[in-house]
C-alpha cells in the first residue's frame, strides 16, 4: 500500500480523481514506462559481483531484490528492477553448465581418484602405476592432486591431510565416491564409514556425505574436476619421465600452481582468486594439531576368553 501511495504522489495523483479513472486509465499513470533518449546510458550492474555475493551469502538468504537496492543507492540513475533481473538473468544464461548447481561458500570439498602416471624404479627399470588424487571445491572450484601408490587407507588419509594444509582450512562437508577406504557399506541412506576416516573428519570438525550409489549428479563437481586435472597435469607431464613419488609430486604441484591460478574463462578471476574470496572466509579453520593416524582393528576372542590380540596387530603391520 505504502509503495502506491508513493507513486500516486510522484504523479500528483489525488484521491477524488483517481477514483473515477478506469484500472487501464490509472496504470499508466502509476506505473509510467520511462522513455529515455538513446544517448542516455544506465550504469550496468556488476554481474560477477551479484553472483559471489547470492554465493557467498546464502545462509543468511541475500536476495536479488536487496542487491538491486544496493545499486540503486550507489546509481540512482540506474536500471529498475525487472531490467535489473533480465540483465543479470541474461548474463547467469552465458556460464558453464557446470556452475549451474550452485553451492554454498566454504561448504563442500568433492574428492575421486584417477590413474595417474607411472614411475620408473630405478633399480629395476620397472614401471610403478600411480593413482591421481583430486579434491576440488563446490562453489569456487579451488583444486588440490597428488599422486600416491595406492587408494589403500593410509594414502587416502595423508592425501586429506595433505590436501587441508594446501587449502589452508577444512570445508564443512567431504563429499567422496565410494571406494572402500573411505566408505565400508555404500547404502543408500546411511553408509556405513571407515572408522579411521569419521575418526579423521571428526577431528578436523567436518562432515562426511558420500555420493549416492549410481548418482553421477552427486559428484559432477568432482569429475569435471579430475577431467580438469588431467588436461592440464597428466596431459603436460606425460612425457617426462619420474624416478620417484617426491619428484613426480614436485612436478604435480607446479602445474597445479599455473591449474589455480589461470583466470576463468567467463569468471574473469582465477580459482585461487575465487576461493579467497568466497570458500576460505566461509570454510572451518585449520587446526595447528594435525590428526594421528590410526586404524581400528576388531579383536576376536580366544576359547579361552582372553582377546586374541595377535592377529589382530599382524594384519595392521601387514598394510604398506
Amino acid at each position: 500500500m505504502g509503495d502506491y501511495l508513493r507513486r500516486a504522489r510522484a504523479a500528483g495523483l489525488s484521491w477524488p480523481e483517481a477514483a473515477g479513472l478506469s484500472e487501464t486509465e490509472l496504470e499508466p499513470r502509476l506505473f509510467p514506462t520511462e522513455h529515455l533518449p538513446s544517448s542516455v546510458h544506465r550504469p550496468p550492474p556488476d554481474c560477477e559481483y551479484i553472483y559471489n555475493q547470492l554465493r557467498r551469502y546464502r545462509n543468511v538468504n541475500l536476495t536479488l531484490t536487496q542487491l538491486w537496492l544496493e545499486y540503486k543507492e550507489k546509481h540512482p540513475d540506474g536500471y529498475q528492477y525487472t531490467q535489473f533481473r533480465e540483465y543479470y538473468r541474461r548474463w547467469r544464461s552465458k556460464l558453464d553448465y557446470c556452475m549451474r548447481q550452485e553451492h554454498r561458500a566454504g561448504e563442500k570439498v568433492f574428492i575421486d581418484y584417477s590413474d595417474g602416471l607411472a614411475i620408473v624404479d630405478p633399480v629395476t627399470g620397472e614401471l610403478i602405476p600411480t593413482q591421481l588424487f583430486v579434491a576440488v571445491w563446490g562453489a569456487s572450484n579451488y583444486t588440490y592432486a597428488e599422486a600416491s601408490l595406492s587408494q589403500t587407507l593410509p594414502s587416502w588419509i595423508g592425501s586429506h591431510m595433505r590436501a587441508f594444509q594446501y587449502f589452508g582450512c577444512v570445508p564443512r562437508m567431504l563429499v567422496p565416491d565410494n571406494l572402500k577406504s573411505g566408505v565400508n557399506d555404500p547404502c543408500f541412506y546411511e553408509p556405513d564409514l571407515n572408522p579411521t576416516y569419521a575418526e579423521m573428519a571428526e577431528h578436523y570438525g567436518c562432515a562426511v556425505l558420500p555420493a549416492r550409489p549410481r548418482h553421477l549428479r552427486d559428484k559432477a563437481k568432482v569429475e569435471v574436476g579430475v577431467l580438469i586435472a588431467k588436461r592440464w597435469i597428466l596431459a603436460v607431464l606425460r612425457q617426462r619421465t619420474f624416478y620417484s613419488l617426491a619428484e613426480l609430486n614436485a612436478a604435480i604441484r607446479e602445474c597445479l600452481e599455473r591449474l589455480n591460478t589461470r583466470p576463468l574463462r567467463r569468471m574473469g578471476k582465477s580459482r585461487r582468486e575465487l576461493f579467497e574470496t568466497i570458500d576460505r572466509p566461509n570454510a572451518l579453520p585449520l587446526l595447528e594439531r594435525p590428526y594421528e593416524y590410526a586404524e581400528w582393528l576388531k579383536a576376536k576372542v580366544n576359547i579361552d576368553y582372553h582377546p586374541a590380540l595377535f592377529p589382530a596387530l599382524e594384519e595392521l603391520l601387514s598394510h604398506p
